[in-house]
């Protein structure tokens, strides 16, 4: 059954995490059982993020990258031009979806989004994000559960500079991370990557695309 409520979808362009993050939590504090999802799709400039699990030696070299503290699940990450990162401003409990639903309908939004470019992947349940059959990661995943909604989500490594990456253990996994530019020539525009990623996560939500309502940065639709 499609929500009564749209699904309102916000492309807000390159912003600086504080100033998001802050939003988010506004948003989420204020919102009522009458307010509509969301979902943000964001590029940041550089900055690492040190999620309620994130311990400092995860840290390592910052150099001029700033450090935020975050209050998403999860441990550290990088967030930086050229990489998808998607805010899921969801009410749980009027789409009757559990926590572990929703880290697997995002993770299965990004597998599919791949697929479109005929790249193999796959999420691991003992760690929640989404990772390419070589063993290197591609998406990760961070959310905050407050008041039976969602905030944060996910970061997509689309067209990026990966060498910040080396100054962090991502996620304190010791992972190899990768992006789509390297595993595709040539690499898809981030826009259009974005647009699919829309498509499936609206979809996995139970909404129906051609009612979800698409905001561009300039404010308008």
């Amino acid at each position: 059954m499609v929500p009564e409520t749209p699904l309102i979808i916000r492309h807000l362009g390159i912003q600086q995490y504080k100033h998001t993050f802050n939003t988010m939590k506004k948003f989420n504090e204020q919102r009522n059982v009458a307010t509509a999802d969301e979902i943000w799709f964001v590029e940041h400039y550089p900055v690492f993020t040190q999620g309620q699990a994130g311990k400092e030696e995860y840290i390592l070299v910052p150099g001029d990258i700033p450090v935020v503290k975050s209050d998403r699940g999860g441990h550290v990450t990088y967030h930086g031009p050229g990489q998808i990162t998607a805010y899921l401003l969801i009410d749980l409990r009027r789409l009757s979806l559990g926590v572990r639903q929703l880290v697997s309908l995002i993770e299965k939004a990004v597998v599919d989004t791949l697929k479109c470019w005929d790249i193999s992947a796959s999420p691991r349940r003992e760690a929640p994000g989404v990772y390419v059959d070589n063993g290197e990661k591609i998406a990760s995943l961070g959310l905050r559960i407050r008041k039976g909604c969602s905030y944060h989500g996910l970061n997509f490594n689309i067209n990026m500079d990966m060498s910040p990456w080396q100054r962090i253990n991502p996620c304190g996994l010791g992972v190899v991370m990768t992006q789509v530019a390297d595993l595709v020539d040539p690499a898809p525009d981030i826009k259009v990557v974005t647009g699919k990623l829309a498509e499936y996560l609206t979809t996995g939500l139970g909404y129906n695309n051609s009612s979800a309502r698409q905001y561009l940065p300039n404010g308008s639709d």
